[in-house]
């Protein structure tokens, strides 16, 4: 029998996420728990060519919620923003951490692949919204820098490079996020819109 995937539901007013624990990046929303749930699972294909590019072992399975937390206006935006119990329950250590920073880092790779064969210009929808290319490229940048800051790092401390490190250190006095969600905030951003992108080229 297939191990649980151990998942976590920020739930707002208007739309809930489902949040893979272990797994950096692999968040989906919907507006009810249950259709969460199912994108979730229904980007498992997606998801997988990251732990791939990290080598580590991946294996989907059934879910296990253990833990439901309140979401606010950020989640009804489309963002995850809720930090659950769990990612400050037990201290981090640094076989985890390492785990964790090379699944951020082969969501960057992903991201990066994905830009590399996209067109520059994009489809648009339906009333002609969304970016092209390069001004995604350039928000996932912007964010990656506000992202730093909130693990402990300081302005001038923002590369990617910088980022890893921080995450392979373990908490930092003063952040806002824990390293676990830190790592699972940056991944799933960069995947996001990687997938965004990847949606918009055809």
């Amino acid at each position: 029998m297939a191990k649980p995937i151990v998942v976590y539901l920020e739930l707002g007013s208007k739309r809930v996420f489902a949040c893979a624990i272990d797994w950096p990046g692999w968040a989906r929303s919907a507006k009810t728990e249950d259709a969460a749930l199912e994108a979730l699972a229904s980007y498992a294909p997606r998801y997988r060519v990251v732990p791939e590019e990290a080598r580590v072992a991946f294996a989907s399975g059934p879910f296990e919620v253990v833990e439901r937390v309140p979401g606010d206006g950020t989640t009804d935006f489309g963002a995850p923003g809720a930090i659950p119990a769990i990612d400050t329950a037990t201290p981090l250590r640094a076989k985890e951490a390492e785990r964790l920073a090379s699944l951020v880092e082969a969501s960057w790779t992903v991201f990066d692949r994905v830009v590399a064969g996209a067109p520059p210009t994009l489809r648009k929808g339906p009333r002609g919204g969304g970016r092209d290319r390069d001004p995604i490229v350039a928000h996932v940048a912007d964010a990656e820098a506000a992202y730093a800051r909130r693990i402990g790092l300081g302005k001038g401390d923002t590369s990617r490079d910088d980022i890893l490190g921080a995450l392979r250190a373990g908490p930092a006095a003063g952040a806002k996020w824990p390293p676990r969600y830190g790592a699972r905030r940056i991944a799933w951003h960069a995947l996001d819109h990687a997938w965004e992108i990847e949606d918009k080229s055809d």
